[in-house]
């Protein structure tokens, strides 16, 4: 029996949710009447509540995310009708925003803001009879000094199977419209040698998969660089994941981001367009120059995996304007493109858009655009359909070299846009496409569109799948496959012959 359960649905198993270690850490004299369960958004939400409800609990404090609105609303639903007498608090970004867009109406109170402090204050007051009679409670920025940190309350199961997030700082200078994150526009740093030791103690636990959230992990040159030096002075193996500012690599930065091994480093880059027009209509700063020459050192001078962002949809950004900031990026990158759909999400500006730019968007979580006055509705599902296809074949990694066969040089998007569009034609669905279909696929358009010529489209596609070891080689390819081990067989028995000949 626990009185007080913190819970939400994390978007997958390998997930776990820092807020929530936030709450439970901060709870003080109720940590012991506290307990932690996660679940995931594809589950059963009636089991999820049935679980909750073992545990007999006076208060249930949920997290509600644009991932999993609609499942907390239907969990609220379900313990309201069976278990009314329970507290429910609700947190989150999708509750801190009115109007709600999902109805959160059934939870008993709903936390705006940062919660660490305040749901310790509202559970205190509710287990000692003395609950407040307001709904909404308005929870102001806590002091990044004062708050104790999640980091004991990862367990061991969670170090063995899922990413451990961790934060250095919140919030972020810059005004993008289209984030969340400009409606906090001071950063607020956890000081450097206290955060540097609740990583060392992770570390010591066995954790080697870090993912940091900051929004701006590279704003302060004097922080990121002892973070580095963290992981730079270790001699075992580890994964580090930072979303960076693209134009702000100063040659300090640079020296140690150049010393990272392969596979060490993922570097998360916000670009979303290339067009300073529109970027300057979204309030978001754009330094082209720095960012070419940013790009260039990362994918020339580094062994970081790169991960760029790019957005259709925003406020008068055409098509052909989406296509030229593609082109321009694949000729800076050849790294990983995340092409993102724009959503209106609650809490930020972008609304002051809508008539102007005839934006509409859908009702339900995720909010994703549906059309603008450049992009019509039937256009942008062929964008959608675009996305997802773009992240099946080149984001993979499975078709490295295929990939590029499906445009001429400089027209990555008119290329693309013409796979995408047949692709879409032979298996009406972006959904549940295994790799070896998706290889005769690719294999069928380089040929009978494209007019590739057979041996050679399938050599490459060999080449680009059988990179992944262990991989089953997909059913059209078999006979024109030669495993490394012949092959090398094949090779030491010509150089045995040609040896013969040359002594005779």
């Amino acid at each position: 029996m626990k009185e007080i359960l913190l819970t939400t649905f994390n978007a997958r198993y390998t997930h776990t949710s820092i807020a929530q270690r936030y709450l439970f850490a901060n709870l003080e004299e109720l940590q012991e009447r506290a307990h932690i369960l996660e679940f995931v958004i594809n589950g059963s939400v009636a089991d999820a509540a049935e679980e909750i409800l073992s545990y007999q609990p006076k208060i249930v404090g949920i997290g509600a995310y644009i991932w999993n609105a609609l499942e907390v609303q239907e969990l609220l639903s379900i313990l309201k009708k069976v278990a009314p007498k329970i507290t429910i608090i609700l947190g989150g970004p999708e509750a801190s925003h009115f109007p709600h867009r999902v109805d959160f109406s059934l939870a008993d109170y709903i936390i705006q803001g940062e919660g660490d402090v305040a749901f310790y204050t509202l559970c205190k007051a509710i287990l000692s009879e003395n609950a407040p009679s307001e709904k909404v409670i308005k929870a102001p920025m806590v002091d990044m000094s004062a708050i104790k940190l999640p980091y004991a309350y990862y367990t061991e199961h969670d170090i063995k199977n899922r990413y451990c997030y961790v934060e250095a700082s919140r919030g972020c200078p810059f005004t993008c419209e289209f984030c969340l994150s400009s409606a906090d526009k001071k950063v607020r740093d956890i000081e450097i040698g206290r955060f540097i030791g609740e990583l060392d103690k992770l570390w010591q636990r066995g954790v080697r998969n870090f993912k940091f959230i900051d929004r701006t992990f590279n704003l302060s040159i004097e922080n990121a660089t002892k973070l580095l030096d963290f992981f730079l002075e270790k001699t075992e193996e580890y994964f580090v994941h930072f979303e960076v500012i693209p134009d702000h690599f100063p040659q300090k930065l640079r020296e140690k981001i150049a010393q990272f091994p392969p596979a060490a480093l993922q570097l998360e880059v916000g670009i979303q367009t290339l067009d300073p027009l529109i970027s300057k209509n979204i309030h978001r700063r754009l330094n082209l120059p720095k960012i070419e020459d940013n790009l260039a050192f990362l994918q020339q001078q580094t062994h970081a995996h790169l991960h760029v962002d790019l957005i259709i949809g925003l406020p008068g950004e055409s098509l052909a304007g989406f296509g030229r900031n593609l082109d321009m990026l694949y000729a800076l990158t050849q790294c990983e493109i995340q092409i993102g759909i724009l959503k209106k999400l609650s809490g930020t500006t972008l609304s002051r858009h809508d008539e102007i730019y005839g934006m509409e968007y859908c009702d339900k979580p995720p909010y994703d655009i549906l059309q603008n006055d450049l992009i019509p509705f039937a256009q942008m599902q062929k964008m959608k359909r675009f996305a997802r296809f773009w992240d099946m074949v080149y984001n993979s990694g499975n078709f490295k070299r295929s990939a590029a066969l499906l445009w001429k040089e400089g027209k990555v998007y008119e290329g693309f846009y013409a796979f995408s569009e047949w692709l879409y034609s032979q298996t009406e669905s972006t959904w549940q496409i295994s790799l070896d279909r998706l290889a005769q696929l690719i294999f069928r358009y380089l040929c009978e569109v494209l007019d590739h010529e057979e041996e050679e489209i399938k050599a490459i596609l060999i080449e680009d799948i059988m990179t992944v070891r262990g991989r089953k080689m997909p059913s059209f390819l078999r006979e024109n496959y030669v495993p490394k081990e012949e092959q090398k067989e094949g090779v030491a028995k010509l150089n045995k012959r040609q040896l013969k000949h040359a002594t005779v």
